[in-house]
């Protein structure tokens, strides 16, 4: 299983103090079939702790995911800023979820080269 995340989210990570490890975890829980919530088109929505707490007051991340080949996060936000992402949103990580599922691995390679992803580390 490919695990990324998009630069902004590596951002979003980074400045949260969200773990690689953290989203390992939450692609594990949706590969035994445990998804917080299917948005369709190839999204997902995960839960993810915060720092030192449980997932329920934590992040919510969207997610591009094929099962048992290929997972992108793409986007995250804390629940207490806001509740969902908005439909217009929703829409947009479709597409971009669409196209990253549907890419070769000569297009993964360029995306990560160029630093438009990044790969989640495992262990």
């Amino acid at each position: 299983m490919q695990v990324f995340k998009t630069k902004w989210f590596a951002r979003f990570a980074r400045d949260e103090g969200i773990a690689d490890r953290s989203l390992r975890e939450a692609i594990e829980r949706a590969e035994r079939g445990l998804i917080d919530a299917d948005l369709g088109g190839g999204l997902i929505k995960q839960r993810v702790a915060r720092r030192g707490q449980g997932r329920s007051g934590g992040y919510r991340t969207i997610i591009a995911y094929r099962a048992n080949q290929r997972a992108v996060f793409l986007f995250g936000f804390a629940k207490s800023e806001m509740e969902n992402i908005a439909a217009n949103q929703l829409t947009a990580a479709r597409d971009i979820a669409k196209k990253l599922l549907a890419a070769d691995s000569a297009q993964i390679a360029r995306d990560l080269e160029e630093g438009q992803l990044q790969e989640v580390e495992n262990g």
